[in-house]
């Protein structure tokens, strides 16, 4: 079993410690080094552009966040080198940039968006990960990037992510599948990070009494945490600087 206590020990930055009040956009380096000084592990969101480049970036269009109407996959990095996050003057960063930034003094769990063939995003994520020294995990919501994982790269620690699926377009079948993560005799997760709105989930709980890590994102408020205390190790969220974090108390589980 993989040695998770570095994602047990403290509640982890959901795109880093961003605030919008504070001018501080999400999956931006003034949000990482935010979370850095206080000592938060980071998630984070990674795109491979269509030069192979790896970008820290959440939505698979780039709209939100910058204005431009365009897949971010369709884009080369000098294409989006020149936008800038929600008008602040921070642009979206390579991954290369925050492994520099970060540099081992938190851990890292790594979303990889699953909008190319498999292995395509996986490989250069661990061409760029091969000298990095500090932990990390890597989590998706594709069961087939975690069999990449368990193929390739074994030894990093590998979260499935899911949900109720209740927004997205599927089939009920597959739905059914992801949401009670029937696939992990496949994909043999080592975590599982579930949507904290739809627990309780009986084989979530179920994954859990065999010693295994689980979390909850994504957690924003007092109730989200009261939630996570009954069945959560720990929890991906925002807003930390409002919350009473010793709800869940994980640093003791």
């Amino acid at each position: 079993m993989q040695n998770l206590e570095f994602l047990r020990k403290k509640p982890i930055a959901h795109r880093g410690l961003w605030s919008k009040e504070e001018g501080i956009p999400e999956n931006s380096l003034p949000a990482f080094e935010r979370a850095i000084t206080e000592k938060y592990p980071i998630e984070l969101d990674i795109h491979l552009l269509e030069d192979g480049k790896v970008v820290v970036f959440h939505d698979d269009n780039l709209k939100r966040m910058t204005g431009l109407d365009k897949k971010i996959k369709d884009c080369t990095y000098s294409e989006i080198q020149k936008l800038k996050l929600v008008d602040t003057d921070y642009g979206i960063p390579l991954l290369s940039e925050v492994l520099q930034l970060v540099e081992g003094r938190v851990p890292l769990l790594i979303e990889l968006k699953h909008d190319r063939k498999v292995g395509e995003t996986e490989n250069a994520l661990m061409e760029l990960m091969k000298d990095y020294t500090g932990k990390y995990a890597v989590q998706n919501f594709s069961p087939r990037s975690l069999i990449w994982f368990r193929n390739h790269a074994s030894e990093v620690p590998r979260g499935q992510l899911a949900s109720h699926f209740s927004k997205d377009r599927m089939p009920k079948v597959e739905k059914l599948i992801l949401k009670n993560v029937y696939l992990n005799f496949w994909t043999k997760p080592d975590f599982i990070a579930y949507a904290i709105h739809d627990f309780p989930n009986k084989n979530v709980e179920q994954f859990r009494k065999t010693g295994k890590l689980v979390l909850g994102w994504t957690v924003r408020n007092e109730q989200d945490l009261e939630k996570a205390k009954n069945y959560c190790d720990n929890v991906i969220g925002e807003n930390f600087e409002n919350l009473d974090l010793s709800l869940l108390d994980c640093d003791k589980k």
